[in-house]
């Protein structure tokens, strides 16, 4: 009976344990924004959204004063967060504020810079540090150097000039320049990014800094510079961690920069990287890659009950994202026989659907002809009699029972 009890007792304070780990392991984050000269009222609730989609944050949005107001009424206490994501392009903080966010990135605090974010604060020293470059603001040679690649070569430009410019909005392509840093290892090495603003000209102490990624600021649209400009960086600063986007220009809604999935992977993974120095997030079976853009309307990555339940009646010939969904989650699910048995049940399913195309159910006739077990025999038997599906089924029972 003792040793029952000391189990129960050992028990109970390992879940305990376990369940003090999971707590510790969704990161309080502080999105500062209220001015900027975007559109941080779009902007800022997309950025709680695709940080708390995670399940790892769990962001709060504070206001600043308004343009022209106290400022020194703006007094966060930065020490409750593990993350701050500054969509903030405005007036000054106060020097109790400034020393306070110091502080909290000197001990390590993680910090995401986001688009116009690094317009902002032209005049303070150690910001401008932090995030590496910067634009606008009146920044010039004096502020530091301009940086980019130029011929697969990594440029640091000293000359005069204007910090910060951009041509017209557009898709481009964004090029990973290192690949085994934990927030882009195992991207593709060129991804097309949504409709956006493509930062260029930004100049900075660029200390302690890397260069993740760049696109091309092509002249022929507009105000480019023919230069490769940097897109994603990471900088360090004593303990903490700076991830950089210049990225994400906000529409009414977000826009398509914003639902761009490679800007909502980046940015997660990014701010995952700043607060443990690791990313763990697997990624996606939508990222983009050179062939074209892959917009998420509602921001959120897609479920598997979402895409059984509209694979069946979804139109393929216009897109193929429920069913590409489905064929990523079958490789996801390798060596896994109960899940995939789990999901060769959901496919039947479609199958026996007097709702579900001709063209839905030869695709997933297709995937179960090597996937599937005997569980879907019978049903697939009862197609081999509609003459639109005869020959899909037929294939598919010929693979999943051999002749010997």
């Amino acid at each position: 009976m003792k040793k029952q009890y000391l189990l129960l007792l050992f028990v109970a304070g390992l879940l305990t344990f376990v369940s003090a780990c999971k707590n510790e392991a969704v990161y309080k984050t502080l999105i500062i924004t209220g001015q900027n000269n975007h559109n941080w009222k779009a902007s800022s609730p997309v950025l709680k959204q695709i940080l708390d989609e995670t399940g790892m944050f769990t962001a709060d949005i504070l206001i600043t004063p308004e343009k022209g107001g106290d400022m020194n009424t703006f007094n966060p206490d930065f020490s409750k967060y593990k993350l701050i994501v500054l969509d903030y392009n405005g007036d000054s903080w106060s020097e109790k504020t400034n020393a306070a966010f110091l502080e909290y990135v000197k001990n390590g605090g993680g910090v995401v810079v986001y688009h116009a974010a690094d317009n902002s604060f032209p005049a303070w020293k150690e910001y401008n540090e932090m995030i590496g470059l910067g634009g606008w603001g009146n920044r010039t040679e004096k502020d530091g150097p301009y940086v980019y690649y130029k011929n697969n070569q990594l440029v640091i430009d000293t000359a005069a000039g204007k910090g910060g410019s951009h041509g017209k909005r557009r898709e481009f392509l964004v090029r990973a320049r290192i690949t085994d840093h934990p927030i882009t290892k195992g991207l593709p090495v060129r991804w097309l990014h949504g409709n956006d603003e493509l930062y260029s000209q930004l100049r900075g102490p660029a200390k302690n800094m890397q260069i993740l990624a760049t696109a091309f600021a092509d002249s022929a649209k507009g105000g480019g510079t023919r230069r490769d400009e940097p897109m994603l960086m990471v900088i360090s600063y004593e303990k903490g961690r700076i991830f950089h986007t210049a990225m994400g220009h906000a529409d009414e809604g977000g826009g398509p920069a914003m639902q761009c999935v490679g800007f909502i992977v980046t940015l997660q993974r990014g701010a995952e990287w700043a607060v443990t120095g690791d990313v763990t997030q697997p990624i996606p079976w939508d990222f983009p890659s050179a062939a074209g853009v892959v917009l998420r309307p509602d921001f959120k990555e897609m479920k598997l009950d979402e895409a059984m339940a509209n694979v069946g009646s979804y139109d393929i010939a216009k897109s193929t994202k429920y069913f590409s969904y489905v064929q990523s989650h079958i490789r996801n699910l390798a060596g896994d026989e109960q899940g995939l048995l789990n999901l060769e049940k959901m496919m039947v399913k479609v199958l026996t659907s007097n709702e579900a195309t001709v063209e839905a159910k030869k695709l997933l006739l297709r995937e179960l002809s090597w996937m599937g077990s005997d569980y879907s025999v019978p049903a697939i038997k009862n197609l081999v009699s509609n003459t639109e599906l005869k020959d899909e089924a037929e294939f598919a029972l010929a693979r999943l029972q051999p002749v010997k």
